[in-house]
């Protein structure tokens, strides 16, 4: 379950910056970006391309995928990612959901609920989990 959950996250966080930097066409603003246009873009009256950069490249699909596979590489090394995640997670798509309605947002509540299950899982059937070996070379 925890496997499951790591890859669902990864992959939505993938997934809505790569369909925004090309489906929603937010990569050819990519010239303003590295140009510094977006240096002193007003926030409340956001530009196309500060609009652009701020649904792909600096959206929370990176983060996602950050965290996704955080859960993966603990789950390789059998540690059991801590239920904070999982909470976190869980409570951000909750109010993503209430506030925007029909959104992809499940697929990150259903992840949050296989981390919470996987973690309780893992803590009945082998006690707490493994400290992380600090002296192997990564």
């Amino acid at each position: 379950m925890i496997k499951w959950a790591g890859w669902l996250i990864a992959i939505f966080g993938a997934a809505h910056t790569l369909l925004a930097l090309t489906v929603e066409e937010a990569g050819s603003h990519a010239g303003d970006w590295f140009g510094g246009e977006l240096w002193g873009d007003d926030l409340s009256a956001m530009s196309s391309a500060n609009s652009a950069y701020w649904l792909s490249w600096n959206s929370f699909g990176p983060p996602l995928v950050l965290i996704g596979l955080t859960v993966l590489w603990l789950d390789r090394r059998g540690i059991v990612p801590p239920a904070f995640i999982a909470w976190v997670l869980g409570v951000w798509a909750v109010g993503d959901i209430v506030v925007l309605g029909t959104s992809p947002s499940p697929v990150i509540l259903l992840a949050s609920v296989l981390l919470l299950v996987g973690a309780r899982r893992a803590a009945r059937l082998g006690g707490p989990a493994p400290a992380a070996d600090t002296t192997r070379a990564p």
